[in-house]
């Protein structure tokens, strides 16, 4: 039977959709098996937000119709006709249709629109008792002073006291930042001694609705800048009626311009303080009525060279509209990045996942998910902050990345660049990254120090000082000088998104330099099936290694593999297995893997071994009965770059697989190379991943 954890609330606007998406995402971390299920649907025809975000993002394997009990229509019609004990047989019996697919059952509990708080309260008490579910209620903060938000607690306790429900651990979301240090003591006075309670801080921008849901809501069409609607933030809305002059000294960052389509001086005047250096940033503009603006307005808005500021048309009068907008509150969607990635963020930074885990007593898989293991990646970096520089600081998918690794807490960051031109591609992309320093080569005080540095570890190949003080002015020099100076404290650098592997590489390889007793740096993929996680190398940077260079791969690959979780058994792979096979390319890897054997007799290293009998249980004890790592290699050296590239790209490909890498490996500090071909999603991975070699390195 699996283990049900009911997330529930007793008033509105609790926004409890975080606290759903934090332990959904913590759980998912423990096992694969993770299910969701809601009860009641508000309308069967309209995309419920959690669900939908919820669907998205973990892949339950199930339709939509699996994971709610019945509609919002569905229960009142039943309540009304005195049908509320079969109401309750109903949902608890698709309930337990779902248990038969996970361990583990996240439910996110009943808002009843219009229906009164004691009967919400009442309702969600007996579903999840009936469910046999934990209750992890969730109390709002927000608009309430540190006395208010005890007394909630107190009686939101009492309440589900009484009702004999089995209390997980208690949630106040949306506390002010401020009352958090003075929180915990008359909490921990209220609630028991045995009972977790976690403290959510509030945040505006995770709750501030975007250009796109304000358009959604207005039915508004669009006259410019859709594509950058989904992730423009309005801070607040401003209806504007009296003259340009008197109202520019009300605009407000991120403030959202309501004005009659007809205004031409509103719109011109809204539009220059958006792209002025004097006034702040607007969010976007409304325009009412209707009405449309002038053709001679229009050329004039076609002819911004920056991004388009989002301008919405709407049908309904400047009142109505505004009202609208009022009404509108932000939502975790899929769409939005960023706000998961801040959501998360919170969620992560107030709950104690262990205290959850222990708790909860979930039996764990030992499957190990793509997902999974990319959750993993981050909680390890973010245990130890590291501080990560990142040359291409102008290129978008780096800053996107760099938002989210912010918003999550997982690293520091310093980006390398034209500062100017830094400042405006962030604000082109309507990113907040406030807290990323941003350093200039070319005009650094750092850049004199570097070269002296570089001079003094190179001069012996012939370059000069002049020489070595240009070649500080290139970005990728630059960040190696940084992680290689231990007075600037970068503890790594990932680079190639735009730039090639060897401008990378080349500098480490001039001073970073490998580490004692390896011979050459070599590279892995972290490749995740569905079920576990493999290591392949060399796929990336050595063309034909010789046996000693072999050897070392393997050694690096294996430490790499135990860094990440994975217990190295190392498969030396060739056309044979064990003695059967002659000639120069299997006599290579046999003389690597006694190498390899002789340096570290303390790991599982055999070869020379066929894949199949590498991978497969059944071939392997037909082609080497008694061997440790055959059919249960977790670790695959391949012979050269011929056969290891063309090898993981066969396996990502037919096996739908996730290649995380190019990881690099045998260098004194962590440089790792992004594909110029890379998405987001690739950067951060790569990122945490640096981070993690980073603490390894430290340790």
């Amino acid at each position: 039977m699996a283990q049900g954890i009911y997330i529930a609330s007793a008033e509105p606007k609790t926004y409890k959709g975080i606290v759903v998406l934090g332990m959904m995402e913590l759980l998912w971390n423990q096992t694969q098996r993770v299910g969701f299920f809601k009860p009641v649907l508000r309308d069967e025809d309209v995309t419920d937000p959690t669900m939908h975000l919820i669907q998205s993002r973990y892949p339950l394997g199930l339709p939509r119709e699996a994971l709610y009990g019945c509609t919002l229509d569905v229960a009142r019609d039943m309540i009304a006709m005195n049908r509320y004990d079969e109401l309750l047989k109903y949902i608890m019996e698709k309930y337990k249709e779902l248990e038969e697919h996970f361990d583990v059952i996240v439910c996110d509990g009943s808002d009843f629109t219009g229906v009164a708080a004691p009967l919400i309260f009442d309702f969600n008490a007996d579903v999840a008792n009936n469910l046999g579910c934990l209750v992890m209620p969730v109390v709002r903060g927000r608009g309430r002073s540190l006395d208010a938000i005890v007394q909630a607690v107190a009686a939101m306790l009492e309440g589900l006291e009484k009702r004999g429900c089995d209390i997980l651990a208690l949630v106040v979301n949306r506390i002010a930042p401020e009352l958090l240090p003075a929180a915990a003591q008359p909490l921990r006075a209220t609630v028991p001694d045995n009972m977790p309670f976690y403290l959510f801080p509030d945040n505006e921008i995770l709750w501030n609705p975007t250009v796109g849901e304000i358009a959604e809501a207005l039915d508004a069409c669009y006259l410019t800048g859709e594509e950058d609607s989904s992730s423009r933030e309005v801070a607040d809305y401003k209806v504007a009626a009296m003259g340009l002059a008197n109202f520019l000294d009300y605009v407000r960052e991120g403030s959202l311009i309501i004005t009659p389509g007809d205004r031409s001086d509103i719109i011109v005047g809204a539009l220059l303080a958006d792209a002025s250096t004097t006034y702040p940033r607007i969010s976007g503009l409304v325009l009412t009525g209707n009405l449309k603006p002038a053709p001679q307005i229009t050329r004039l808005i076609d002819g911004f060279s920056r991004a388009a500021v989002p301008i919405l048309c709407a049908s309904t009068d400047t009142f109505t509209t505004a009202m609208k907008v009022a009404a509108t509150e932000g939502k975790l969607t899929p769409e939005n990045e960023r706000k998961i990635a801040l959501a998360l963020g919170i969620a992560e930074s107030a709950v104690n996942a262990k205290e959850v885990t222990e708790r909860l007593r979930v039996k764990r898989s030992t499957r190990v998910t793509p997902l999974m293991f990319e959750y993993g990646l981050i909680q390890r970096a973010k245990a130890r902050l590291q501080h990560i520089v990142m040359p291409e600081g102008n290129e978008p998918r780096i800053l996107k990345a760099c938002e989210l690794l912010r918003l999550r807490k997982v690293v520091d960051i310093t980006l390398l660049g034209n500062a100017d031109e830094i400042y405006q591609k962030i604000t082109e992309l309507g990113l907040r990254l406030d807290d990323v320093m941003i350093i200039d080569p070319a005009r650094s005080e750092l850049r004199e120090a570097f070269a002296e540095q570089y001079y003094s570890l190179r001069r012996h190949k012939g370059i000069t000082r002049e020489q070595a003080y240009d070649t500080m002015g290139d970005i990728s020099y630059f960040g190696t000088m940084m992680v290689l100076d231990e007075d600037v404290e970068a503890d790594g650098m990932v680079s190639g998104a735009v730039h090639t592997t060897q401008h990378t590489i080349r500098p480490a390889l001039e001073v970073i330099r490998t580490k004692p007793g390896c011979s050459i740096v070599s590279s892995v993929f972290l490749m995740c099936l569905a079920d576990r996680v493999l290591v392949f190398g060399d796929c990336a940077v050595n063309t034909n290694p010789d046996a000693q260079q072999l050897a070392d791969i393997a050694i690096s690959s294996a430490e790499t593999a135990a860094m990440f979780g994975i217990e190295p058994r190392v498969a030396m792979l060739s056309y044979s297995t064990g003695e059967s096979g002659k000639g120069k390319d299997v006599d290579k890897v046999r003389e690597a893997t006694g190498i390899a054997q002789r340096l570290r007799p303390d790991l599982m290293i055999e070869g020379p071994l066929q894949y199949d009998a590498a991978v497969d249980d059944t071939v392997a004890k037909i082609k080497m009965p008694n061997s440790q790592v055959a059919g249960h290699a977790t670790v695959f050296i391949f012979p050269d770059l011929n056969t290891g590239n063309n090898t993981y790209k066969a396996v990502q490909r037919s096996a739908n697989a996730v290649a995380i890498g190019p990881i690099l490996q045998g260098l004194n500090m962590p440089v790792n190379d992004l594909s110029r071909g890379c998405t987001v999603t690739d950067i951060v991975n790569t990122v945490a991943i640096t981070a993690i070699q980073s603490q390894a390195a430290a340790r």
